[in-house]
């Protein structure tokens, strides 16, 4: 069976703290594979021996008797819906919890590490939970994160109203259905990241915020960073997320089985209304419609903007995304700013001593929440000492001498902790997050002068492929290595293989099956999909037929001109705009911002607040205009012609900057001799046309 690779159509968002990759195959849904004991892919392998016996070895050694996670993921069940998918307005599935009812079937997939399959089955909750009788309620497995209801005096204070406005309407639907209708008073958005308030058109009305009516509440730099972070190297994350999130690999035992903080991510309409509300302080009471709240700002832990909740009259604690059923990324595999552990547990330990000692139930945006106050000091204590202790120690083995390039190996979870399995990392993984805290502190290079200024691999990999006796040699080693489950040697050799000779396929192929095998044993979700999103590209070449998507409008009326004028730097090519000088004054006289852009020496500038004396272009006109512009709707010209802009002074600097930006390709290479060769490149277009940047977000 060949994957029709043609028909998949890849969704791309990104933003500022967090992205993701949405897929569907034409009818919506992933590929599914109608038999979890067969391999999807003709070139797959069933796990190997040595994959059992890892399998079989973390079967014993893990406390899988301990049930306590299913009895609290199962407490409060009221009603699951009778469907299972959830349709987008556009007529694709946003929503198929279906697809992945084949971890229901009570086998032990020896494709999936034990453990992993264990939060895998947990976020298999679907429908209505109350977590608090007569008070909070939940809607699961909707979308990637949890949508939250408050039962305040007259209507629902909503917590992180998800991804797609289709998924966060159909779970107020639901709740209304079965407990009565009652109207939405107040939004929350824990964080920023998409998941968290992409559904909000879904749940209430823009109107009613601007009119006071709905009040939207969110921690301070909300909307900063639900627009910036990360945007700047957007097209690169897009393309690195295909392999954290599994984006293209079908829902199978063999192959996309769990995103570790919940299934998989809603593929619909996104969209943002802007807070009306903006906590400030460290801590913050409000009351909103007869319900008391305390929020505590979070900076700088699973988002730069976040923050938790506790309901003093209720002794109940919201833990946002700070406090989940994983242990999360400090580095994400897709990219973005190190995280700061000791942070993130510094935060966790404030909530200990201020809310801890008398919670009686503590849940979250993602997964399931935790009952009695022994029990939830158990899994607050576990995380901040998890967090705690990959800072620590990671900093006393680099005090040491241990290199960022040696860390991985080195650097183990306590025993005391392996036993919790909130110490878990599901989500992040020992290995590259003790990467991520030695990269924070001292940067990529493990100071021996031969790696301070390597060779590129494919410079690098001839020289190796020639000293160990060419391809023959190395994949008989390879072959060898890879029989007796020595599958990261058999990636090292290989790898410099594949590097040297890309055209290579029996190469490729024994590379990919080292892959497979190693993605088999990770308890990590995001490795895992890596592995397995590395092995399918290697044998078949990255699917064609991947686009990304335009903006939403929402976030474009977010974005700041001068963010979209960076971007537009970023994209300059340089080699182009070698010798060239010009200035242009940009004014937008709706909202009475002004810009200098500079060219000089290669480099597109600019400065908020000035303009030029002398420019050699003026460009007026309004933002409201220009937002069609960054999202593509619109050209310059087109504007000009409806006289809604004006050029004053000489076009040609305009059309020198159109004809020096570059439309960014997504589907660039990552492994050798995966994407086939691209004709000519496109004429340039417009260049302010935003279409090769999305900017929305999700958890990682």
């Amino acid at each position: 069976m060949k994957i029709k690779t043609q028909k998949i159509l890849a969704i791309v968002v990104i933003s500022l703290s967090c992205l993701t990759i949405k897929s569907f195959a034409a009818g919506g849904g992933a590929i599914v594979t109608a038999d979890p004991s067969k391999h999807f892919d003709p070139k797959g392998k069933q796990p190997s021996s040595f994959t059992i016996d890892l399998q079989n070895g973390v079967r014993k050694t893990l406390p899988f008797q301990d049930k306590r996670d299913f009895e609290e993921a199962k407490k409060g069940f009221i009603a699951a819906p009778p469907y299972k998918q959830i349709m987008a307005e556009s007529g694709n599935v946003a929503w198929d919890m279906g697809s992945y009812e084949f971890l229901l079937d009570g086998k032990s997939f020896d494709s999936i590490n034990p453990s992993l399959q264990r939060q895998a089955i947990l976020n298999m909750a679907y429908g209505l939970y109350e977590v608090l009788p007569g008070k909070i309620y939940q809607v699961r497995g909707f979308d990637l994160a949890n949508i939250t209801f408050i039962k305040s005096d007259t209507g629902w204070i909503i917590f992180d109203p998800l991804t797609a406005k289709e998924t966060a309407k159909a779970a107020l639907d639901f709740i209304n259905e079965k407990l009565g209708k009652r109207p939405v008073v107040a939004v929350v958005y824990s964080h920023s990241h998409l998941d968290h308030y992409g559904g909000v058109r879904g749940v209430i009305d823009e109107a009613d915020v601007k009119s006071g009516k709905v009040q939207v509440i969110a921690p301070v730099g909300f909307m900063q960073h639900a627009v910036t972070e990360n945007v700047y190297a957007g097209n690169a994350m897009v393309r690195r997320a295909f392999f954290q999130y599994g984006i293209l690999l079908p829902r199978s035992p063999f192959g996309h089985v769990d995103q570790a903080i919940g299934k998989n991510t809603a593929s619909g309409n996104s969209g943002l209304i802007e807070p009306n509300r903006i906590i400030t302080k460290p801590f913050e009471e409000l009351t909103v419609d007869g319900v008391r709240m305390e929020f505590q700002n979070t900076p700088g832990t699973e988002a730069p903007a976040e923050m938790n909740t506790w309901f003093p009259d209720l002794n109940a604690f919201w833990a946002a995304e700070n406090i989940t059923g994983t242990i999360h990324n400090i580095y994400t595999l897709r990219g973005a700013l190190v995280r700061d552990a000791l942070a993130w547990s510094k935060n966790i330990n404030v909530a200990i001593y201020r809310y801890g000692q008398t919670a009686q139930v503590m849940f979250a945006s993602h997964t399931w929440p935790r009952f009695g106050n022994e029990r939830i000091l158990e899994v607050m204590s576990a995380q901040r000492d998890g967090y705690a202790h990959l800072n620590n120690e990671v900093l006393h083995q680099a005090n040491q001498g241990v290199t960022v390039n040696e860390i991985q190996n080195t650097y183990k979870l306590p025993k005391s902790l392996k036993e919790q399995w909130a110490a878990h990392s599901y989500h992040g993984s020992e290995e590259h997050n003790s990467r991520g805290v030695l990269n924070r502190y001292l940067g990529y290079w493990d100071a021996n002068p031969t790696t301070l200024i390597p060779l590129s691999p494919k410079d690098s990999a001839p020289l190796y492929v020639e000293m160990m006796g060419g391809s023959a040699k190395i994949q008989a080693k390879g072959k060898d290595l890879i029989s007796k489950g020595k599958y990261r040697e058999a990636m090292e050799i290989l790898n410099k293989l594949v590097y040297a000779e890309p055209k290579n396929q029996s190469a490729k192929d024994l590379l990919a099956d080292a892959f497979e095998q190693f993605g088999y044993q990770k308890e990590s979700a995001s490795d895992r999909n890596s592995y397995l999103a590395g092995a399918y590209e290697l044998r078949h070449g990255v699917p064609s037929g991947i686009a990304p998507s335009g903006t939403g409008p929402d976030t474009i009326r977010a974005m700041t001109t001068d963010l979209w004028l960076d971007y537009m730097g970023i994209r300059l090519d340089t080699k182009k705009a070698e010798g060239l000088k010009f200035v242009i004054n940009l004014v937008t006289p709706d909202n009475g911002e002004k810009y200098a852009i500079e060219l000089r020496n290669s480099t597109l500038t600019n400065i908020k607040g000035e303009q030029a004396k002398n420019p050699d272009l003026t460009i007026v006109i309004n933002r409201a205009d220009l937002e069609s512009i960054m999202g593509g709707t619109a050209t310059f010209d087109d504007l000009i012609k409806a006289g809604k802009a004006t050029f004053r002074g000489e076009r040609k600097p305009f059309d020198q900057l159109k004809g020096m930006l570059v439309q960014f390709d997504p589907i660039f290479e990552i492994l050798p001799g995966t994407v086939a060769a691209k004709p000519a490149s496109t004429p340039t277009k417009d260049p302010f046309k935003q279409d090769q940047m999305t900017v929305q977000s999700v958890s990682d």
